[in-house]
């Protein structure tokens, strides 16, 4: 099955969009979301057509493929209106002999990580920079960076997930890094 993961769209109906494009251009399964869906929240800018209402009607539309994380910014108010669940802290994902553990990055994040065995995989957003790091006992990070507000000079993107491996690119689909885990 193949994974399109994106985190923080921050209410970008620009950004959602050009999501949605990549969604059908990769011809994935499933749309997994690290949260900071609907608000910029207080520290952020406004993203390019700042809009939630589009951005509900755009994911709600699609909300039978979408699982997705609580992010800092995601509140019951936001559930209320979104079909699909997001108010979980986090999911776990199996992938061969190890285990991704999937959430927004406030919480649980390498200062402060989730009860992770070793070789487990840490997989969240919050930062809006894109990330491959080790950490840990054998563990690594990873972050697809920010749907619509990315820090540090870099790329609008997200990431696939297929077979084990992971690809991180550009908003476009032009693919900047990959990453296959290994058993």
């Amino acid at each position: 099955m193949k994974f399109l993961i994106a985190s923080d769209i921050h209410g970008s109906a620009y950004y959602c969009e050009q999501l949605l494009q990549a969604f059908e251009r990769e011809q994935a399964a499933r749309l997994l979301l690290l949260g900071d869906i609907l608000y910029h929240g207080p520290r952020n800018d406004l993203p390019r057509d700042y809009a939630p209402k589009k951005v509900i009607a755009m994911l709600n539309s699609m909300a039978d493929t979408i699982l997705c994380v609580r992010g800092n910014c995601d509140t019951e108010v936001d559930q209320m209106v979104l079909a699909f669940p997001i108010l979980a802290d986090y999911a776990v994902l199996p992938i061969g002999e190890r285990l991704v553990y999937v959430t927004h990055g406030h919480q649980f994040n390498t200062k402060t990580p989730p009860p992770l065995c070793q070789g487990d995989v840490l997989l969240h957003g919050h930062t809006h920079i894109p990330a491959w790091e080790p950490f840990g006992r054998e563990n690594l990070y990873l972050n697809p960076g920010s749907v619509s507000i990315p820090k540090n000079d870099t790329a609008h993107g997200y990431m696939t997930l297929e077979n084990g491996v992971f690809t991180w690119k550009t908003l476009s689909g032009e693919p900047y890094h990959e990453w296959k885990m290994e058993n």
